[in-house]
This record gives structure tokens, sequence and C-alpha cells, in this order.
């Protein structure tokens, strides 16, 4: 059966119209990380606020001059702000269309973020093996709450990395693994943010 005029242009408006709809659709998609990661801040900025307001108040407890360890918190920079680098490569990557090498440095960064999250459940170990429980004081309270919601952050960033992973090996790089890459990457970009304001805030004035 032979198509006319009409039905062509009829069925180019559709598919004109359907690629404004997952224009549309993807927009919005970004537009609600946007909004996630606005809550993110104000969620990290109640916790510094909080932990400012009690990082003295150790109630004859141990300081954090007395836990800190500087190579240990040091490790745990080095780690994640070197992840932040490896996923700045993943995307540059995808832009050149490379999905073997944008998988590789996705798990460079992925294994970087598992370093970190090891490290840091090895630092609160030894923390509450001394005694310094959340339970202990408001400082260690206000200090657990922090580097632990940041550290959950992390670990959540790793399932979601790897998720996205495991589509870009079955799907290649398409409009939605982009979408999603540039996402993930932009959210880890965040949490190395959030940790330098950690490392000053937290670690930096504690042990000075």
């Amino acid at each position: 059966m032979s198509m006319t005029v009409d039905d062509v242009v009829s069925r180019s408006g559709d598919h004109g119209h359907h690629d404004h709809h997952d224009h549309d659709q993807e927009g919005m998609k970004i537009l609600g990380f946007w909004i996630f990661l606005v809550s993110d801040c104000l969620l990290f900025a109640t916790l510094f606020a909080t932990f400012l307001v009690l990082r003295t108040h150790t109630a004859g407890g141990p300081t954090g001059k007395e836990l800190f360890e500087i190579p240990g918190f040091t490790a745990e920079t080095f780690a994640l702000l070197t992840s932040s680098f490896t996923s700045g490569l993943a995307v540059m990557e995808m832009r050149r269309g490379n999905v073997k090498r944008l998988i590789g440095w996705l798990i460079v960064t992925a294994l970087l973020g598992l370093v970190f999250v090891g490290l840091e459940i090895d630092e609160f170990v030894k923390m509450v093996s001394e005694g310094a429980t959340m339970q202990r004081s408001a400082f260690l309270s206000a200090f657990f709450t922090l580097v632990g919601t940041h550290g959950c952050h992390v670990t959540l960033g790793l399932f979601w990395m790897t998720a996205i992973m495991f589509q870009l090996a079955r799907y290649g790089i398409n409009a939605v693994t982009q979408r999603k890459v540039f996402i993930a990457c932009l959210y880890w970009h965040f949490l190395d943010v959030v940790w330098v304001f950690l490392f000053t805030v937290v670690y930096l004035m504690g042990v000075m």
C-alpha cells in the first residue's frame, strides 16, 4: 500500500513530537536531579552546623585531636579526590564514544570509592573499640552522623555506578546511558566537594 504525502507529513510530525517529548522527559529528569542535589546541600549544611555547635561538647570524653589519625584521613582524601579525577576521565571517554574505556574508568572510580569506604569503616571500628561511640558525647554523635551520612552517600554512589556499568555493557552509549553517566559523575563530584569541607572543618580543625 502506497503512502500519501499527508501520511508522510503526519508520521514525520508524530516522530518530531515523540523526539520533543523524549527531550522534555530527559530535561525533567536532569531538573529532578538538581532539586535532589539542592536538598542534599541543605541536609549537609544542617549537619555541618550541628557539628560546629557540638564539636567542643566532649563531656570529658576523647576529643578530635586524640582520635583523628592524620595518615588515615589523608589516605581517605587522596582516594576520593583521585576518584573524582578518574570519573572526569570516564566522561571524557563517553564524549569520544569509547564504551570500553568509559567502563574501565568507571571501574577505577568505583574501586577508589571502595577503598575510601573501607578506610572509613576501619576508622570507625578503631574509634568504637577505644570507647568513642555515638553515645559517649554530643561531639561524637555529631561526628558519626555527619561523616557517616557522607559515607552512606558514597556507598549509594557505588551501587549506582555499578548498575550504570552493567547498562553500558548491555546497551552501549546512547542518550539514556549518557544522561545517567553524566548525572552519576556529577553526584560523585558533589560528594568530593562535601568531603573537602569535611576534611577541613572536621579533621584539620579537629587536630589543630
